[in-house]
Parts: structure tokens; sequence; C-alpha cells
């Protein structure tokens, strides 16, 4: 039997369906007595150590709302669902707008509230 390439591999598991993919891994799992998603969570290593990465969730933060309020306090009010009020006090006073957001969320509140003129910190 011709042995077969990574990519070769990876093609075919790619035309399988989950149920097959599944199969697969119990497969793998019986004839090797490994389990193959354990392998693929291994942390990655790179100079020797462990590559560290930032928090996964971050508060959002606002520290100032800037010239344009009024955008500030529609944003924060489709953010939190809060009411004009509260909305309107976290603009004058600055605080949290949401709570661990994650990373990705969160650059693109950032993103939102500094078009709109506002400071944002991640904390």
């Amino acid at each position: 039997m011709a042995k077969l390439s990574t990519k070769e591999i990876i093609d075919s598991i790619k035309e399988m369906t989950i149920l097959e993919v599944k199969e697969l891994v119990d497969a793998m799992k019986e004839e090797f007595g490994v389990d193959p998603s354990a392998v693929a969570v291994a942390a990655p290593v790179q100079g020797g150590a462990a590559v560290e990465e930032g928090p996964s969730a971050v508060d959002v933060v606002l520290a100032n709302a800037g010239a344009n309020k009024i955008a500030v306090i529609k944003l924060i009010r489709d953010i939190t669902g809060l009411g004009l009020k509260e909305a309107k006090d976290i603009a004058d006073n600055g605080g949290v707008v949401k709570e661990k957001a994650a990373m990705d969320e969160a650059n693109e509140l950032k993103a939102k509230f500094e078009e709109a003129g506002a400071s944002i910190e991640l904390k």
C-alpha cells in the first residue's frame, strides 16, 4: 500500500461527514490508544517557553464620552439595553459598558465608540 501524504489525508477528511469523522476519531482511539483531539489541544511552544496570550475576556469601560455624547448614549443603550437616564449617567461619569466581553467583541465595541468620538479602556 502506498503511503499517503498529509495533504491527501486532510483532503479526504474534508470530504467526510461529521459522523464519518467521529468514527475515524473513535477508530484512532481504539487502534493507537490515543485521543487525537487531546493531542490537538496541546499548548504551542515557541523558543522553549509557552506563548502567553492576553486575557480572553475583558471589561469595556467608557473613559470619556467625547464631544458627540448623543451618539455615545445611543451606543450604550444598544449594547446594554439600559434606559436613557442610566445610559446618560454612564456617558457623563464613565463606567463599565460591557463586562467580560470576548476580545473580538471588545475590540469591535471599542472601534464603534471611538468612531463616535468616545474613549474606551479594555480592562
